[in-house]
């Protein structure tokens, strides 16, 4: 797990997706609000222009251009329709000048088209959106196209659609951050696909749906008490297992205690109530089943790195 902040850079091109993007930059900020901390950071560039539209009409103000492009941990290629003729010399020049300065580069949507006609998928695994796949096939046979929903190959990043990104953005959550903060973006999202990525491995899947149901009977037990915390034995007794059985099931889905992650739940509803709502302190405390305020005060601290009313006082601005 990562304790570093990663740098996202999007590279938008003309008639790119507004989903696929969302899809993408989402589940970061997501990310970021469940753990709590800034771990994912991202910025928009474009291959020149200040604004770039979407295949909707929306345009989107960019942070910088591809030329100005200095060392970053992620650069990944948004492109929609029209991949053929956007992937013109100049762009594939300036994307191998790039890949220089970046630890890992990636394309989703149509823009594994991009990285392929560039030269920086040969001799890799990659995959695209399959309205695309067969075309792929034909015009890059120095690459091997799969049909898995992404494709991760040494620093070369793949994904076709939104769903697919979603899966992609999910996976590198839970390899930064842990199962249990994935988990929550995943619910965020309400994520219920039964398909998963190309790393399935049962109980870790990140699909809300495929969980364990203990674990999903323990936890909607854990939401439902927030204000009046219930006891492990409780919660195995709701859950239909023995609290050791409990114990070994959240650490094996979620990398975390039964207990740590019942606290993490009722600090994250503890700042909603913060930055949301004008309630005290004290009624906060109340709210979210703590004694004191100090006593809250002081997980809160420890878990999001701001006082209570700084985290209120942040919100307003």
């Amino acid at each position: 797990m990562s304790s570093s902040t990663q740098s996202f850079v999007f590279l938008l091109l003309e008639g790119f997706s507004n989903m696929v993007l969302a899809s993408a930059v989402e589940p970061l900020r997501a990310a970021n609000y469940c753990a709590g901390k800034t771990v994912f950071d991202w910025s928009l560039i474009s291959t020149g222009a200040q604004t770039v539209q979407s295949s909707s009409g929306i345009g989107f103000v960019v942070d910088g251009t591809l030329a100005e492009l200095g060392a970053a941990d992620w650069l990944v290629v948004v492109c929609g329709y029209g991949a053929q003729d956007l992937s013109t010399p100049a762009l594939c020049a300036e994307l191998r000048r790039a890949d220089k300065n970046c630890a890992v580069v990636g394309g989703i949507d149509a823009g594994p088209w991009v990285l392929a006609k560039a030269g920086l998928l040969n001799g890799r695994n990659a995959t695209m959106h399959w309205l695309d796949m067969s075309a792929f096939q034909v015009e890059f046979p120095e690459v091997l196209a799969l049909p898995d929903r992404y494709v991760m190959d040494g620093n070369r990043v793949t994904a076709g659609g939104a769903t697919t990104v979603l899966e992609l953005m999910l996976r590198l959550i839970r390899d930064s951050c842990g199962e249990a903060v994935a988990f929550d973006v995943s619910n965020t999202f309400v994520y219920n696909s039964d398909r998963v990525g190309i790393d399935n491995r049962g109980a870790r899947s990140l699909s809300v749906t495929t969980r364990h149901p203990q674990l999903m009977r323990a936890i909607d037990q854990m939401r439902r008490t927030i204000s009046d915390p219930v006891s492990l034995d409780r919660l195995a007794e709701v859950a239909l297992c023995s609290k050791r059985s409990l114990h070994r099931l959240f650490l094996k889905e979620l990398d975390i205690p039964p207990g740590r992650y019942y606290e993490l739940v009722r600090l994250a509803h503890a700042r909603s109530l913060v930055e949301e709502t004008a309630l005290s302190s004290y009624q906060i405390a109340a709210e979210t089943g703590y004694e004191s305020v100090p006593s809250l005060s002081k997980a809160f601290k420890k878990r999001f790195g701001v006082s209570l009313m700084s985290s209120r006082k942040a919100a307003v601005r």
